[in-house]
């Protein structure tokens, strides 16, 4: 299998061409450095994502609170963990960092607040 994937952790955006199979790499080519290596690999093999979102306020109809998972989660964990988060609701105050939901879908990664809201 090949996979061209284009590179985000650096504004150089490589293209990055990596082929493997059965979750394993066995080329890699184009990257500009050795974190689009270790990136372009991850990519590959288990793709992970940070997710930011918002949840509803106790009490408040019009009112969300920023959320977002502590640590990324695997790509496709992402709806499951939307469905928690919109089936959340917290209530005030809350301090930023506070967990909103601990070990959300069995991921081992909290979603927490993105901020203050009193």
């Amino acid at each position: 299998m090949k996979k061209e994937i284009i590179c985000t952790v650096c504004p150089r955006g490589c293209a990055i061409t990596v082929e493997g199979g059965d979750g394993k790499v066995t080329s890699i080519e184009g990257n500009g450095c050795k974190r689009g290596l270790s990136f372009a690999e991850t990519e590959f093999t288990s793709p992970v994502r940070l997710l930011t979102s918002t949840v509803r306020v106790a009490g408040k109809e019009n009112e969300l609170l920023p959320v977002r998972t502590r640590t990324p989660i695997l790509r496709d964990k992402l709806f499951d963990v939307m469905n928690a988060i919109r089936a959340t609701t917290v209530t005030l105050p809350v301090k930023q960092h506070d967990v909103v939901i601990s070990d959300v879908c069995g991921t081992g990664v909290d979603v927490i607040a993105s901020r203050d809201m009193e």
